[in-house]
């Protein structure tokens, strides 16, 4: 069990802005739809509490980020022009859009900014040296500014230039919105009120393995749902059916479950699952005992046994977690687990975190954001976090208590 984050660092509010020019690494990979357009805002939303407190403060706003995977080239759908419009549009002040994030273009365009101003640079993945770290196009970003502010929590478990490089050139703080999901993260880890539930779904167990393994030592009760599950039935000798089986994996399972016994832990399974042969819209399902899984079907959601147990579970409980949906959500025919699960701890009388991702998208799909203590926005970032691990892009900061 590791120590969620060792050093408090520094924030935006513990230097001073005033004409100075501040880049800020925010967020802003959304979702888009078929036609191109912002199909959720959610990161862009989160994003404004910093930028309105750097521009209230007579800071001059130079916004960078990635959307999408252009992979090192221009990419006309995914440059960033529709994100300023959104931004000018939710902060009722201009965003003008650069064409490029580096170069002599860029460097005159930010040298007129007013204090106040706000620029947003073109996608940073139009350039490989983002995603391969390169400390020069680090430098050449940090040369815009005379301050870097980290309020991209959903990127901060990566190693990209924006991240880890610009901060070796320039003083470098988290934002608000930075600033509150590690707080959140922590005091759920550290300090939390009991009892203390996690709830953990989704499709593989190796994608959470790690989230798991710390994760056992600081919780009461561990509700596992989604594809996964299949794993730790398998794992206790039962047949599974074509659901995907890590057998690679079932040690690791048994580890957890021994440590689970060996704390008190109650570590609970779904006692039924809705079955299928294939994973699409229509197709056949039904109810079957969680140990009973019929040959050729895969588990698509968990049963309504399972929803209520779960429910039962989670209704007495102080904190909760949850990462991992408990089933297909996005077909109707299977979201009824997840969405039953948000619905209860949507009524919670305690607090309730959502680790970001696909879990945090169910639970805006099912309309009960507001309804949660916090939702994330960062669904790998949440899970490193989980799982004990430091983000590089908040170890890149200066520690609180620097000059």
């Amino acid at each position: 069990m590791q120590n969620v984050i060792p050093r408090r660092k520094k924030t935006v509010r513990e230097i001073d802005v005033r004409g100075r020019r501040v880049l800020v690494r925010a967020d802003f990979n959304v979702p888009l739809d078929e036609e191109g357009a912002i199909a959720d805002d959610t990161r862009i939303r989160a994003s404004l509490p910093t930028i309105n407190y750097l521009c209230e403060r007579g800071a001059r706003v130079i916004l960078c980020s990635h959307l999408g995977r252009p992979k090192g080239e221009i990419v006309e759908r995914l440059r960033l022009t529709l994100v300023a419009n959104r931004l000018s549009a939710l902060l009722g002040r201009p965003v003008v859009a650069l064409r490029d994030c580096i170069g002599p273009e860029v460097e005159s365009a930010v040298a007129t900014m007013s204090d106040g101003d706000i620029v947003l640079l073109e996608n940073l993945r139009f350039h490989p040296e983002e995603k391969k770290g390169d400390p020069a196009f680090a430098e050449e970003l940090a040369g815009l500014a005379e301050a870097y502010v980290n309020d991209a929590f959903g990127a901060s478990h990566r190693t990209d230039a924006s991240i880890v490089g610009v901060p070796d050139y320039l003083p470098a703080v988290a934002g608000l919105l930075l600033e509150k999901e590690i707080g959140v993260f922590t005091r759920i880890l550290e300090k939390p009120e009991r009892p203390f539930a996690a709830v953990i779904g989704g499709a593989k167990v190796s994608d959470k393995l790690e989230v798991l393994d710390n994760i056992i030592f600081r919780v009461d009760r561990l509700l596992i749902g989604g594809g996964m599950a299949a794993t730790f039935l398998a794992s206790r000798g039962y047949r599974t059916g074509a659901s995907h089986i890590e057998t690679d994996r079932l040690d690791a399972v048994r580890r957890v479950e021994e440590n689970a016994e060996r704390r008190g832990v109650r570590l609970i399974l779904p006692r039924d699952v809705i079955v299928t042969e294939k994973l699409e819209a229509g197709a056949p399902a039904r109810t079957v005992a969680s140990t009973e899984i019929p040959d050729g079907r895969v588990i698509a959601d968990i049963g309504p046994a399972a929803v209520d147990e779960f429910s039962r579970e989670l209704g007495s409980v102080r904190t909760v977690v949850w990462n991992g949906p408990m089933g297909v959500f996005e077909l109707p025919e299977f979201a009824e687990g997840t969405r039953r699960i948000a619905a209860t701890l949507a009524t919670l009388d305690g607090t309730t975190v959502i680790g970001g991702g696909s879990t945090a998208d169910a639970v805006e799909r099912f309309g009960l954001t507001d309804q949660m203590t916090h939702v994330s926005t960062g669904g790998g970032a949440a899970l490193t976090v989980l799982a004990g691990k430091p983000l590089p892009g908040v170890e890149a900061l200066d520690d609180a208590g620097t000059p």
